[in-house]
């Protein structure tokens, strides 16, 4: 780990200088999230620790030697895909800032991740589980809103949480999201959505409004903005009243909503906008969803399959 051994580094730069460094362009030129940032500086410590804490005499052999360790300990194809990504960032970095004569990372192929199908509703459950009866406490208002515009909008929970009270126009049936790398969109949300929101908005959400609380749009019991935990508990408690249904989190409703779109005759590319993915093949692993379920529907029901 970076420590205070202020190891020269093919100059001179100490090891803690270099991953401070590091950190600030991840953080303030990449506009990595907090979670991603943590992740890169562990790995760039653990290839400085494979490498006795110097940049000198890196090169493709020693990241080759470094990720074979990595697969040596039974490290998941995912994590030796973002440690790939994370070591061709920082050689890159490095190069740049003339802390390597050359950049190793340009000679490292890809590693690619697994990409499962994700688990999803189907139409029907969907029904059932934003279907659920009302006392029209304020927590039930809440968790009704949230849940039904997870699923009518495809946001990520990270999204919904930082939605404002101004970011809904309930007038055109839009909410203004602002995903990653700070990009902004608009996503269209239908009417059952549009009536929770304001359910909340107008009895629920009033009522734990505090000093503090701000533009929030859901906020917690305490009147401040919620957080991604308490979305997460939401989702998995309405999931659990509803017999036969997965068990899965708000990404599994991002999912859910992305392949019934598909199933509706939506086009890929107007799903990839409404999600924010920033490459039309991280949107492709919906149709195979939805491929799969023609499959079985085909098989099930043609006399011939």
């Amino acid at each position: 780990m970076a420590g205070g051994d202020g190891l020269e580094m093919g100059g001179p730069v100490g090891r803690d200088e270099v991953v401070a460094e590091f950190g600030r362009h991840l953080r303030f030129e990449r506009d990595l999230s907090p979670h991603t940032v943590r992740a890169y500086l562990a790995d760039v410590n653990s290839l400085l620790d494979h490498m006795g804490g110097r940049l000198e005499g890196l090169d493709i052999g020693v990241l080759r030697e470094w990720l074979a360790e990595q697969h040596r300990e039974g490290k998941a194809r995912t994590t030796l895909a973002r440690r790939t990504a994370c070591v061709r960032t920082f050689t890159a970095y490095c190069h740049r800032r003339g802390w390597l004569a050359a950049d190793p990372g340009l000679l490292l192929g890809s590693a690619k991740a697994a990409r499962p199908l994700p688990a999803v509703l189907d139409q029907e459950q969907a029904q059932a589980v934003l279907e659920a009866p009302s006392t029209g406490e304020p927590k039930e208002l809440r968790d009704q809103a949230i849940l039904e515009l997870l699923y009518a909008t495809g946001v990520r929970v990270s999204e919904l949480c930082a939605l404002d009270v101004d970011d809904v126009d309930r007038d055109r049936r839009v909410v203004r999201v602002l995903g990653k790398g700070r990009k902004e969109r608009s996503v269209p949300f239908g009417l059952p959505a549009l009536r929770a929101v304001d359910r909340w908005c107008i009895h629920g959400r009033p009522l734990w409004v505090r000093a503090r609380t701000g533009a929030a749009l859901f906020l917690g019991v305490r009147g401040g903005r919620i957080d991604a935990g308490t979305v997460r508990r939401v989702v998995h408690a309405r999931l659990a009243q509803v017999d036969g249904v997965p068990d899965m989190g708000p990404h599994g409703l991002r999912h859910s909503a992305a392949t019934h779109l598909l199933e509706g005759g939506a086009d890929l590319r107007s799903v990839q906008e409404l999600l924010g993915h920033a490459s039309l093949n991280t949107t492709q692993i919906y149709t195979h969803v939805s491929i799969d379920r023609l499959r079985a529907a085909y098989r099930q029901a043609h006399p011939r399959a």
